[in-house]
Parts: C-alpha cells; structure tokens; sequence
C-alpha cells in the first residue's frame, strides 16, 4: 500500500480516544481514587483533573433542572467533554415518551450544549429490547426527538441486535453503535468494535457473571487484569482508524475500579495508538 503521505500523517495524529468513567460521584471512590476526605461536591473537581470526559447517568433515573448541568459546566475546564444518558423513559418504558419529556431533557441539557461540553446521547435499551418493527419505530422517534444535541449513540443489550442490516440502519441514519464488553453469557453481546457513525463509542461493564443477573451481588462489582484491557486496546485500534473521535468508558464503577482500569487503559492506548489519548 505504501507509505502514508504527509497528509494521512497529519490525519492519524489529529484523530483522539478519550478515556473516562460512567459516573464519578461515588463515597466508595473516596481512598481508592479520590483523597481521603473529599467530599461529593469536591469531586467532580478531582475527577477532571485526572480525566477529559464523563459518561453521565444520572439522568437516566430523573431529569435534573438545567442548572445540575449548569453547575458541572463551572467544576470542569474548558473543553470537559459530557456524553448524557437518556431517561428511562425513553429507552426502558412501553409507552413512547411524550414532547414534554424531550423538552424537559433538551432544557436539561442545553447548558452542556450552549459552551460546547455535551458531546453526545446514549440511549441504553434493556435485554428485552429486540429488533421488532416497535423498536426500530422507538429508535425512530428518539432520532428526532433527540436531534442536534450532537451524536446519538445506541447500546443494545440482546445479540439479536448483531445483523448487518441493524449496522445498516444505524449507518443510514449517523447514529453510533456503542461497543460493549460485559460476561460471555447466552444472548448478551459480546464485544464487536463497530463503528456506524462519525465517532466511536466503548463502555466496559465488567465480566462479572455470577452477579450479572442477580444473586445477590453488584453486577458491575469487577476488575479488568491488564490482560484483558489488551483485548480491548486492539479494538480501540481499530476503531480509531474509522472513526474521527473514539470514547471509552468504564461501568465497573464499585470502589474505584472504574477509575483505576480507565487509567491504565489510557496509559497502555498511549504506549499504543499514533491518536492523541485523553
């Protein structure tokens, strides 16, 4: 194929993965991440010190007032990246969410939007979600109830969602679909690196599979072994090649691993990848 020229040179630098958690305010990170004593108001401070974006989801379980939003816009630096996740609402209930619902999300989020820091939506559907004519009529109505508050990003939780012609859909429309890596379990999804947008998207919800359903324990209670961040720092490869921008975050949030796993992502994607990593 022959050497890069000048011009692909400077496209692979220009290109980014930025590394972040799903959440960060959590006591339990309190020693194992942030120092000893931070209090909840202090953390987002500590967190972006350390890290260039976040996952919110917070507002998949209420809709804050703009000014939550307007308060995380003045505890983070300029150029903070925030991804949102969408209401419950809109992905885990039978009835199709109403106007109010996206105006009251679009209000939400509008301060993010407004000094340039919202950098996209998730929309998280449950295992029940299946590829019918319903749930491709749902994703429909989300695309333009969601419309200009940046790239809309999809996470399936049933392999069924796994076809080209999904890929397709997703593909015709620009909306992005969020790679996973979560236990090797009948029926969930297992970690294709796919990119059917502009940017791509990773979250890592951790291979616990004892808890994954039940039984008493956190399913999100995991710590990934740097061999098998290796798994995912050559998907992260592959994607961004594709894609202009690559996010990855982590879910196994219980007691700061999350945080902990992020960082040594970060590190071993930067010993890796020409892309500049945040």
């Amino acid at each position: 194929m022959g050497t890069p020229g000048p011009a692909q040179k400077q496209e692979q630098k220009q290109k980014e993965v930025v590394v972040g958690t799903s959440g960060f305010s959590f006591l339990d990170w309190v020693g194992p991440f942030y120092p000893e004593g931070t209090r909840s108001k202090d953390m987002l401070e500590h967190y972006a010190a350390r890290f260039a974006a976040v996952e919110v989801n917070s507002t998949y379980y209420r809709i804050p007032p703009p000014k939550t939003m307007e308060s995380l816009d003045r505890r983070t630096p300029a150029g903070f990246e925030f991804l949102v996740k969408a209401h419950q609402s809109m992905t885990h209930e039978k009835a199709a969410p109403d106007a109010a619902t996206f105006d009251a999300f679009r209000a939400c989020v509008e301060p993010l939007a407004r000094v340039g820091k919202l950098r996209g939506v998730l929309l998280q559907f449950p295992w029940a979600f299946r590829p019918t004519l319903g749930a491709r009529k749902r994703l429909d109505l989300l695309a333009e109830g969601l419309a200009n508050l940046g790239p809309l990003f999809v996470e399936f939780r049933h392999a069924s969602w796994l076809t080209d012609k999904v890929f397709r859909y997703l593909e015709e429309r620009a909306i992005g679909y969020c790679s996973v890596d979560e236990p090797a379990l009948p029926g969930l999804v297992p970690g294709v690196a796919r990119v059917t947008g502009d940017v791509g998207y990773v979250r890592l919800h951790g291979r616990n599979s004892k808890t994954w359903w039940g039984g008493g324990g956190d399913r999100y209670d995991y710590d990934y072994s740097p061999e098998e961040l290796r798994e995912w720092v050559a998907k992260i490869r592959e994607l961004a090649e594709k894609a202009s921008k690559v996010y990855v975050f982590f879910n196994n949030c219980h007691a700061g691993q999350a945080a902990r796993n992020a960082l040594l992502m970060r590190d071993m994607l930067q010993q890796d990848l020409m892309a500049g990593v945040r």
